[in-house]
This record gives C-alpha cells, structure tokens and sequence, in this order.
C-alpha cells in the first residue's frame, strides 16, 4: 500500500482543494503578469497637427519690440493634449535696456499657450554677451507668467568671483533672488 491509501477521507479531499486553489492562483498570477507585461509594452503615440526644423520665432511684448526668439532644430504640436515640443531648443530672452539671457536645453515642453515651460537635458542659462555668470542643469521649470524658475534636481551656478552646487533652487527673475534648497556648497573668491 502506498502513503495516500494510509490517510482519511477528509485529509484526501483538503489535499485535492489545497493542490486544486494553488494551481488556480498559480495560473491567474501567469495570467496578470502577461496582462502587465502587454500593458508596459504599449507605447503611447500622439500624432502631430504641425511640425518645424531649423526654425526661428520671435514673440513680442505689447510694445510691438521682441521679448523672446526661440530656435530649434525640430517643433512638433500635438492637438490631443495642445503640447508643443522643441528639440535643441535656444531661446533668447530679452527686456528693453536689460541684458539680453540665453537659455538652451536638449528638448523643451510645453502645453497651451505656454506659461510653464519644462527644459530638460543639458540646460544652460547664461547672459547672451558674458557668458561669466551661468547656470548648468539637467531640469529647470520656467514659469512665464509668474516669472519664475524651479527645479528640484542638483544645478551649477557659475559667476566670476565663484561656484554654487546646490539640489534644488526656485529664483524669482524679476527679484533676482534665488532660494538654494539643500545640499547647498560652494567656493566664493572675493573680488
């Protein structure tokens, strides 16, 4: 006689639901991760209404005088979500007897008529005519309408006295002030 022959009715019958419910939860747990895996693999693509290369837009203040001139080597707009993208982007951005900031990235992003505007990859702040003073980052947030610019990623502020590294900064432009967030240090030479 075998070991199964030995043990009761009862104990059989457990067995079989206990073998039967693991091999149902195995199966559904297949199941799922083949659900997931043709979720991850869909990609999400948006058709363009217009697109640009090698292009210049000059925008301007109420003034009639240009306040911004953006470059890029290609611009697409996607109506679904009204977004516009701009691969290696160079913006100048200029205000009537003030110095005139150059501002370049590998690909900017923005929705609507554009009041937040993300840059990303390589992002180079620096005045058009002293490149002296900049500031190097991965990630920067430019809030037009509030005239503002954030990030929360570690960013490089060069001057000609010194270098700040810092992760995180939010500087109110029309201020000229910044606040440094945290892992603030840096190297002054006093004139």
């Amino acid at each position: 006689m075998n070991a199964i022959s030995n043990i009761s009715f009862t104990t059989k019958i457990l067995l079989l639901t206990l073998a039967a419910l693991t091999a149902w939860m195995l199966a559904n747990d297949v199941q799922q991760q083949s659900k997931s895996d043709v979720e991850t693999d869909v990609e999400f693509h948006q058709t363009s209404d217009y697109s640009m290369k090698n292009f210049t837009i000059t925008i301007m203040d109420e003034a009639g005088q240009p306040s911004r001139i953006i470059k890029g080597e290609d611009m697409a707009h996607y109506p679904e979500d009204d977004s516009t993208t701009i691969n290696m982007l160079v913006a100048h951005i200029m205000k009537p007897e003030q110095e005139i900031w150059l501002i370049t990235s590998n690909q900017g992003d923005t929705q609507g008529k554009g009041e937040d505007i993300l840059l990303t990859g390589n992002v180079i702040v620096t005045k058009e005519n002293n490149n002296d003073t900049e500031l190097r980052t991965e990630k920067l947030h430019l809030d037009t309408e509030q005239n503002t610019a954030y990030t929360d990623v570690a960013a490089t502020f060069k001057s000609p006295n010194g270098v700040t590294d810092t992760v995180g900064f939010h500087a109110v432009l029309a201020d000229e002030t910044i606040n440094l967030h945290s892992r603030v240090k840096g190297q002054y030479d006093a004139p």
